[in-house]
């Protein structure tokens, strides 16, 4: 049988599992909520009792080993996820030495948004692309740099929180005490926020509506302006002046190939795109307009490959990622 590996994307809310083949495929699939508020090791005993799930399902599965997916920050060649805000009591946790223990297997760990990205830049809408950076807008904002081959990690592995990069000197305090992030002000958290303060429950607007009378989400918003809401179109078209913004600090920083853009937010990218990029063309260098900004294709699987794909496309830790690519080719 094909050999494939056991990839895992740990989330706040959700813990995902699966079978991956070196194409990436992916050929089972399970998931739990996550007891993000019970420790580590209840966590990774809920890691545990999804690959048996996994190895009940596939029992003739030929593992080659396991890639994990965390959020940040962790430092990727230590194995060690340091400190993530979603994960309670989560602390300097050493979970590749813990996983490579107990299954005797090699194990793999990478940040999130790193994964992703380098699931879109491998099997998805990066493919073929020299660099990408990659940008999940979601409950936050979160990014991964593939520059010249390799996932951009910088010191220790935090490099490319682009959420945390201060594009403002107004607004809302973000969760990590700064006034200005990029996700407190362009997330799909803070759109839905937007979106609630500019309506009250009863006022029978169509954001209401759809909310149930309830706090606007960003799906709601997203909604109501495919319906033609007044109101929804300018909070998007606010929305897309943030993300280009942001979108333009990227590209003077990384220079990349093409922007891929992911996330719960990235349903509306037919709305936001040509908001964004006009954005983009009225505040970024001329030499950079012209890179493209495009969606993500892979959905909430691209951690899930990118993950894998550190265990079945790649040699040790440290080679390039091209290099890999190339020799795969062969």
């Amino acid at each position: 049988m094909t050999k494939v590996a056991l990839a895992f994307d740990l989330g706040g809310t959700e813990l995902r599992g699966a079978l991956v083949e070196r194409n990436g495929r992916v050929v089972a699939r399970v998931s739990a909520p996550t007891l993000a508020g019970a420790g580590s090791e209840a966590v990774i005993g809920q890691i545990i009792s999804l690959a048996g799930r996994l190895l009940v399902e596939r029992p003739q599965a030929e593992i080659a080993g396991i890639g994990v997916c965390a959020p940040g920050p962790l430092d990727p060649k230590a194995g060690i996820v340091i400190a993530p805000p979603t994960l309670a009591g989560w602390y300097d946790v050493p979970l590749l030495d813990i996983l490579g223990r107990h299954f005797g297997l090699p194990v793999r760990l990478e940040n999130d948004a790193n994964a992703a990205a380098l699931g879109e830049w491998r099997f998805g809408a990066g493919r073929g692309s020299g660099s990408v950076v990659f940008v999940t807008v979601s409950t936050g904002i979160g990014g991964g740099v593939v520059a010249d081959g390799h996932i951009y990690h910088g010191r220790r592995g935090l490099a490319a929180e682009i959420g945390h990069m201060t594009i403002t000197g107004e607004g809302d305090r973000c969760f990590c005490g700064a006034i200005g992030c990029f996700e407190a002000v362009a997330s799909g958290t803070a759109l839905g926020r937007h979106a609630t303060r500019l309506t009250a429950p009863g006022d029978g607007s169509l954001l209401r509506r759809l909310s149930g009378d309830g706090n606007v989400s960003a799906r709601h918003v997203v909604e109501a302006a495919r319906a033609g809401d007044i109101r929804a179109l300018e909070l998007v078209e606010a929305e897309a002046k943030w993300l280009g913004i942001g979108f333009t600090n990227l590209l003077h920083l990384y220079s990349p190939d093409l922007i891929v853009m992911g996330g719960g937010l990235a349903n509306g990218f037919d709305l936001l795109a040509p908001l964004v990029r006009g954005t983009v063309e009225a505040r970024a260098m001329p030499a950079y307009r012209d890179v493209p900004i495009v969606q993500a294709q892979l959905g909430d699987q691209a951690g899930l490959v990118g993950a894998a794909s550190l265990i079945l496309r790649e040699g040790k830790p440290g080679t390039s990622l091209a290099m890999a690519q190339n020799n795969e080719r062969r």
